[in-house]
This record gives structure tokens, C-alpha cells and sequence, in this order.
């Protein structure tokens, strides 16, 4: 919604706080724009004389629900560009009860990525309190912090920055409350706080930035409007005496009921199974986009309910007290869905206590009063819904969750029967009361493996989360598991390989690719992580994907120490393709340490397939009930593919651990994941191959390159600042050249292109490759591709227009007579393509 469709909105004659301004002698000041988003009332509230009555909140005075989410979502909007991208998708934001539940809602969407929670007046049994804080002036003071998962406020806490919202900033004693309670458990180095109108005195204006010098963090402020307001000396008095003598003489107005009460019609919302009703225990992006999905046929439901009368009318959608999103999301679906035709508006019930005056410079023009049908905690008492009652709604449609459908609300003095005397139709909509169901963990989470008992690393290089197979058969031929693979008959993650033994030749070949790129590799280590500590900082724990992300991974700890004297976290844990991410060792990490500040690390990109693989893992993860805000970005030490967009380099080139597998790995095999050996709450499975000691060089390859790192510390300092001021943003090249490849050599099957020269190393050591495809003039990146290809007998293809140093093969529909007795591919003729034609010989 435009600021300038919103002024249109709300422009009148008369202002709605001139009743007030008159009689109390309230004055209000600020931009041009205050008066049309402010009124004024009085409060029934011996705590305060006065009510700033928003027009564009949907609280107090219904609106246009696009109006009033446009609010919200441009607010978010502008916290997004103050922050930046990277770190907006770090904020967690949270809003106040009740009144600004659904405006801090649409704060997060503005933000897109940030989880959502609001606090409550309302105690859930078996919900541990998370925190909680007061609110001086109002009439109902205890606010709650009920998340479902309770690492959601201090995910990330240092980096991750905590987004505040309410509807108004008035003297700032409940935000500054709320900050000092939540920083004193969760240190941040960040707080946004976000309100409609900043209203502070130029003395709390002081008191916010000595607060965030006392606290030493940043304190942002982002509002719609500013302004004052004047109060005379003895105004909460007079305002008291004020609201007595209008309640004396009964001038609160009395609008002639309709003839008939007009019928009650219950609609089936058909709400998205697992989608919370609110912000109550959190919200997150998931929670968003299903919600969203669902809008547009809950709107239709609702819409045939109504039927043809309606069409043309006014429809008010009614919230309930802290339940204001659900309902203004299904208002802008209705607006989209009915058209401009129909005139909806959205405003919700509340607990707030104000006088209504019958008068056109007053905010408050009729309420309705009916009783708490929610058995709120408090006991029992009178609720209100305000300007519904004399505002000609041809029907009303009710939104409540399930916790407040009692026959309280069906009662003849309930808010049904209320708002049946003043329309021609209610429609009553029930949203499902979220119960949160926190996932149950294992008593004593397995706990990760360290060398020397698994792995050859020192210990304080990686805990591997793994569980140990060390003693279990799991080698098969090579053969044999492609054409398992290929037949669909067993998964690649349900066997190894038996583990290659390179010649002396080959030996030779890589301590030579060693020593010729260690410098090279040390740069883009150096580089790779100083962009994470940049970004993620500054205690980043890195979490590599095993095994090719586990050397590098040790690397950037290495790095990180010997240039800052950080002392970083390192595990590896499994990721599979095709069966997502451990989720025993999602759960474990975020037992330990907050999933906003995990770093997935992996040695190289090739066409991106585990970049996605690891995005929808942690979208399934959450959605299942998992701990949010794991971010599911990769760094790597060469992104050739042009996949993610944090980087060492975008060069192909020989990252000698891929020319080896386990023993240039802690000897450690590649994951495995098969039913009967790991269980629901085990870790993935490894083995530990302690018979290869002696041809182990894991060790030697960290310290060639580690050995390196002052040498190219100048290079990197400046490679890191180009690079994090750089349009870094993934181009997918990679992707749609293994897309065309495949087509080209009619594979048909993306899976069975393994670009990049550590994939295509991979082919080589563990399945049954077809071919090579090497870039025209790559020199030595490429001689151990060569040594290898010759001792299988695999054809190397010179090509041009190749974005990657070579690209690996796989031989497509593989059977074991498609080779030789001793496995090598056999060459000369066709092979026949996953269509059923030829494929061309190389």
C-alpha cells in the first residue's frame, strides 16, 4: 500500500482528537502526516489519561486490511535495508501483546527471513516461560515469552539482532524493560526498535542512547511518524474526572440495535495442518510461505459463506485480542478475492478499557462490551469491541482460535450476539489454537567422536558426528554398487567403496600437486574465512559436510587461530543426497550452540546439487519440528560451479585432498546412512580405516598449507575486502553447463555429470566412469585426472567452452558387461543412452 493511498484513507474534516484536545487541553505535534495516523481518547485507566487511537494499526478503528499489513510490511521493509540482506536474515523480531501482535507480524514479513514471536497474556500448560517482562502503564501488565523452541531468542544472540515492535514509542520504559531482561541472558551486539510513531520527550530521547552505551550495543529506531505529545499538569486527574461525568450522564452511544438478530453461520477455514495461529510460540519463514499458500482458498471459503448479498456491502473482519494476524491476512485475501466491489475492513476486539463518545473529533465512536470468552488467566471480565457497532457492516465475519470458541462466546450477552444485533450476517471463523510439540529429545544425545580413538586428527581439530562402523562390513566392488546405484535397487549411502590405493606414481603425482598448490589453497582458506568471520562473526562454529569439507573445515580453524587467536568449534557431520541432513547432529548442535551461528562448510562446489540438497534439508527439518535458524548457505574453498556466495575462489583448480579419499581425510570413510544400522536418534555412520596409518597424510597436507599462511596474508586481506564489497551473488553457471552436457552426450541424468576436478576425481576413485571432458590447454591441475583415466582405461575428451577444469562421467544405464573382467571401461563402440539411442563414442 502506498504512504499516499494511506493518506487517502484516512483524511477527514474533522480530526478525531479534537474532543480530547479541547477538553484536557492534550496537545499533539509532529510531521504532517501524525494527525492522520493518530486520534485521541480517554482511558478508563487510573494510570493514564489519554489513548493514542491509531488508524492504520486495525485495533481500535477498522480499516482496509491491505492498509493496515502495508503498514507493517513497510516498516519491515525499512529494517531490511538498515540491516542488510546477511543480517536481516539473522533478526529475530518480536512483538508486544496484544496490540501490536499483528503489526510485529507483518514487521517479520517485511523482513522475509526472520522468525516472529510475539508475548502473551495468556499461560499455555506445559510451555516453559522463556522470559517475561511489565508494562507500567497498562491495565494489564504480565507479558510472556512462551516460544516452542526455546533456543529462539538467543539463536545467534551476539550477531543476530533482536527486532522490538509496537505500535507506539511513547516514553520507551517497556522496550528498554524488555531489552535489559533479554540482554542480560542473551547478549546482542544489535537492537532495532520499530513502532508506528515515535512520541518520546526529548529527555527519554537521552535516556534510549545512554542505555545503549550502558548496554554497549547499537540501539536503531525505526518509526513511521514522530511527534509529542503536550500534557497540561493534572491531566490524568481531569481525565478522570472527565470519563466519571460521561459515564454519569450516559453518554456513551446507544445505536438502535438491528429488528431481528441476524443469523450465526459457522465457516470450515480448512487452516494448513502445522501452520501456528500466531506468533504466540513463533512463527518462521515456513510457517510464512505455507500460510500463504493457503490464504487465497480459506478467502474463497469465507467469500461463498457470505454469498451474493454481501458482495456489494461492507464486511468487517473481526480479530480476537492478540489473534490479529490470521484475521488480517485473511482480510487482504478477501480484498484481493472480492475485488472493489465489496468494502472490507479489519479490526479486532480488546481488553483495553476507553470511553466512547458519539462525536466526530473523538476516536472512539461506539463499543460493544460482551464477556472474556477465553478463561483467560485473570479470571473473568468485560472485553470490547469499538466503531463496529453504527458503522453499517452488512456482515461481520468473527476470526477466534479454538482456546476462545466457549459458550461464552455463543452466550445471549456474548460477543456473537453482540455483533449480531448490529449486522445483517456473522460468520464465525475458527483458526486451530497451536499446541506446541517440542521435539522429544534421546535422554543423552550421542556425543561426538575425536582422534585419536576415530580419526587421525588431533582432537581439537574436529568432533566428528558420526557414529563409529569401524567393525561393520560395508565395501563392496565398485561395480557392483553402480549398477546397485544405476538399478535403483540400494542407495550409494548404503555401502562404501573399497578404498582406493594409490601407486607410487600416484603418490608421487600428489605431493608434487602439493607442493605446487599450497599457496594457492592457503590464499583461498585464508580468504573463505575471513569473509565468514566478516559476516558470521565473531565466533563462527564451523560444521563441515563429511568428509570433503572436513580438511578445509580444519583449515579455516587453523587460519582463524594462527591470524586471530580464535579458538573456533569444528564438527563434521553427514549429509546425504537424496535423504537430506543428519538430523540427530542438527538437534546436538543446537543443544550446544545457537543455530544462527553455524557455518556449513564443504571443500568445493560442483553443479550445486548438495548446496540445494542442504537448503531443503534445513526448510524439512524445521518444518518437522526441528530448533529454526540453521542457515543453510555453504562457504567453500572453490566455487566453480558459481553455486554460493561464499567463497575462497571461483577457480577450477586441483585442491589436492580430492586427489585421495580417506587418507587425506583423518581416515575417515565417506557417510553412510542404512536402516539397520542407524536409528532415528543415531548419528549417521563412518569407519575409521586404522589399518591405512601408514600411507596417511592428512596431517602433512594441513601443515603444507598451514605453513603458508603469513605468506599470503597480504593477498588475502585484500581478496577478502574486494571480495565482501563484490556482487557475490550465485550465477548457476556450473548447473546448466552439467545440464547441457548431459543432453549433449545423451546421459539424460544430471546425476551422472560430476563437473570439477575434485568430482571428477571422485569418479574415478568410486564409480565406473564413461569419459573424461577436459578443458583444452588445462595443464598440471589435470595430471594425476590423466594418471587415473589411464589406469582405468577411461577415454580423456579435449573440449572447449567448458566452465570447469574437466568434468567426470559416469558410465550411463551401467552393467558389469559394460566393462571389462577388470572393471576398466571398455573402449571403442556405443554405449546405450538412457532414451534408448546411442550415445557418441568418444
Amino acid at each position: 500500500m502506498s504512504e499516499r493511498a494511506t493518506r487517502e484513507e484516512n483524511v477527514d474534516v474533522v480530526w478525531s482528537g479534537d474532543w480530547v484536545a479541547e477538553r484536557l487541553g492534550v496537545g499533539l505535534e509532529g510531521d504532517g502526516e501524525l494527525r492522520e495516523l493518530l486520534g485521541l481518547a480517554l482511558r478508563r485507566n487510573p494510570k493514564r489519561a489519554h489513548l493514542l487511537v491509531s488508524n492504520v494499526l486495525g485495533k481500535h478503528v477498522p480499516q482496509r486490511p491491505s492498509v493496515v499489513y502495508g503498514a507493517g510490511y513497510g516498516l519491515g521493509e525499512r529494517v531490511r535495508a538498515l540491516l542488510g540482506a546477511e543480517e536481516a536474515r539473522r533478526a529475530v523480531v518480536l512483538g508486544y501483546a496484544e496490540t501490536a501482535t499483528g503489526l510485529g507480524h507483518a514487521v517479520a514479513d517485511g523482513l522475509r527471513d526472520a522468525p516472529y514471536l510475539h508475548s502473551t497474556r495468556r499461560p499455555v500448560a506445559g510451555v516453559r516461560q522463556a522470559g517475561g517482562f511489565e508494562e507500567a502503564h497498562s491495565h494489564a501488565t504480565s507479558h510472556l515469552l512462551l516460544p516452542e523452541d526455546p533456543a529462539l531468542l538467543a539463536q545467534g544472540a551476539v550477531a543476530s539482532p533482536l527486532v522490538l515492535v509496537d505500535d507506539e514509542f511513547s516514553t520507551g520504559n517497556t522496550v528498554l524493560n524488555t531489552i535489559r531482561a533479554l540482554h542480560e541472558l542473551h547478549p546482542r551486539d544489535r537492537y532495532v526498535i520499530v513502532a508506528l510513531v515515535d512520541m518520546r520527550s526529548p529527555a527519554d530521547r537521552d535516556r534510549l542512547t545512554a542505555f545503549a552505551v550502558e548496554i554497549g550495543a547499537r540501539v536503531d529506531l525505526v518509526t513511521r511518524a514522530t511527534g509529542t505529545v503536550t500534557l497540561p499538569d493534572g491531566v490524568l486527574e481531569r481525565g478522570q474526572v472527565l470519563v466519571a461525568a460521561q459515564e454519569a450522564e450516559e453518554a456513551g452511544p446507544v445505536h438502535e440495535a438491528a429488528g431481528r438478530a441476524a443469523p450465526v453461520t459457522r465457516v470450515d477455514l480448512a487452516w494448513p495442518v502445522g501452520v501456528p495461529d500466531g506468533g504466540r510460540h513463533g512463527f518462521t519463514p515456513s510457517h510464512r510461505a505455507a500460510l500463504e499458500a493457503a490464504l487465497p482458498d480459506m478467502a474463497e471459503r469465507i467469500a461463498d459463506t457470505l454469498g451474493d448479498g454481501a458482495r456489494q456491502g461492507r464486511v468487517l473482519v473481526l480479530g480476537f485480542e492478540e489473534l490479529m494476524y490470521a484475521p488480517l491476512r485473511l482480510g487482504t485475501a478477501l480484498e484481493d478475492s472480492l475485488g472493489p466491489g465489496t468494502e472490507i475492513r479489519y479490526s479486532t476486539t480488546t481488553r483495553s478499557p476507553v470511553l466512547a463518545v458519539d462525536d466526530p473529533g473523538y476516536a472512539i465512536r461506539t463499543r460493544l462490551v460482551f464477556p472474556a470468552h477465553d478463561s483467560p488467566a485473570d479470571g473473568p471480565g468485560d472485553r470490547y469491541a469499538y466503531n463496529v457497532a453504527g458503522a453499517g457492516f452488512d456482515a461481520v465475519v468473527a476470526v477466534v482460535d479454538s482456546t476462545a470458541d466457549t459458550p461464552e462466546l455463543h452466550a445471549p450477552e456474548g460477543l456473537l450476539a453482540q455483533l449480531a444485533a448490529h449486522t445483517g450476517q456473522v460468520l464465525l471463523a475458527v483458526v486451530p489454537s497451536y499446541t506446541p510439540t517440542p521435539v522429544q529429545e534421546p535422554a543423552v544425545l550421542p556425543e561426538p567422536l575425536r582422534g585419536p580413538d576415530f580419526s587421525s586428527y588431533p582432537p581439537e581439530d574436529v568432533g566428528w558426528l558420526l557414529q563409529d562402523l569401524s567393525d561393520t562390513e560395508l565395501e563392496a566392488p565398485t561395480e557392483e554398487r553402480e549398477e546397485a546405484i544405476q538399478s535403483g535397487g540400494a542407495h550409494y549411502a548404503e555401502s562404501l567403496p573399497v578404498e582406493y590405493q594409490p601407486s607410487a606414481e600416484y603418490q608421487a603425482l600428489f605431493s608434487a600437486a602439493l607442493e605446487t598448490s599450497a599457496a594457492r589453497i592457503a590464499r583461498a582458506v585464508g580468504t573463505v574465512t575471513e569473509t565468514v568471520l566478516a559476516e558470521r562473526g565473531p565466533r563462527p562454529v564451523l560444521v563441515s559436510l563429511a568428509r570433503a569439507g572436513t580438511p578445509v573445515g580444519v583449515l579455516m580453524r587453523r587460519w582463524a587461530r594462527h591470524r586471530h587467536g580464535l579458538d573456533l568449534p569444528h564438527y563434521a557431520i553427514s549429509i546425504v543426497r537424496g535423504r537430506g541432513i543428519d538430523a540427530t547432529a542438527l538437534r546436538w548442535l543446537a543443544a550446544h550452540h545457537a543455530p544462527a551461528d553455524v557455518v556449513f562448510v564443504d571443500g568445493w562446489t560442483g553443479k550445486g546439487a548438495i548446496t540445494r540438497e542442504l537448503a531443503a534439508a534445513i526448510t524439512d527439518f524445521e518444518a518437522s519440528g526441528g530448533p529454526a535458524g540453521f542457515d543453510p548457505e555453504i562457504a567453500v574453498l572453490a566455487d566453480p560451479g558459481g553455486c554460493v556466495r561464499t567463497y575462497g575462489t571461483r577457480e577450477d583448480f586441483l585442491i589436492p585432498s580430492a586427489c585421495l579419499n580417506s587418507t587425506v581425510s583423518g581416515l575417515i570413510s565417506r557417510t553412510v546412512l542404512r536402516a539397520d544400522l542407524v536409528g532415528p536418534d543415531d548419528f549417521h555412520g563412518g569407519k575409521f580405516y586404522r589399518e591405512l596409518a601408514e600411507s596417511d597424510v592428512s596431517g602433512r597436507f594441513l601443515d603444507t598449507v598451514a605453513a603458508r599462511f603469513d605468506e599470503v596474508a597480504g593477498q588475502v586481506e585484500a581478496e577478502a575486502k574486494e571480495l565482501l564489497a563484490a556482487d557475490r551473488a550465485p550465477t548457476w553457471e556450473g548447473w546448466a553447463a552439467v545440464e547441457r552436457i548431459s543432453e549433449e552426450y545423451g546421459i539424460h541424468d544430471v546425476n551422472l555429470v560430476k563437473p570439477g576436478v575434485g568430482e571428477t576425481t571422485r569418479v574415478l576413485l568410486r564409480r565406473v566412469p564413461w569419459k573424461i571432458l577436459a578443458k583444452r590447454g588445462a595443464g598440471t591441475d589435470l595430471e594425476h585426472i590423466r594418471l587415473l583415466a589411464e589406469q582405468r582405461g577411461v577415454p580423456v575428451e579435449e573440449v572447449d567452452d567448458l566452465p570447469y577444469s574437466c568434468v567426470g562421467l559416469i558410465h550411463p544405464r551401467y552393467t558389469r558387461g559394460a566393462t571389462g573382467a577388470d572393471g576398466k571401461a571398455v573402449a571403442g563402440g556405443s554405449t546405450p543412452a538412457a532414451d534408448g539411442g546411442a550415445v557418441k563414442d568418444a
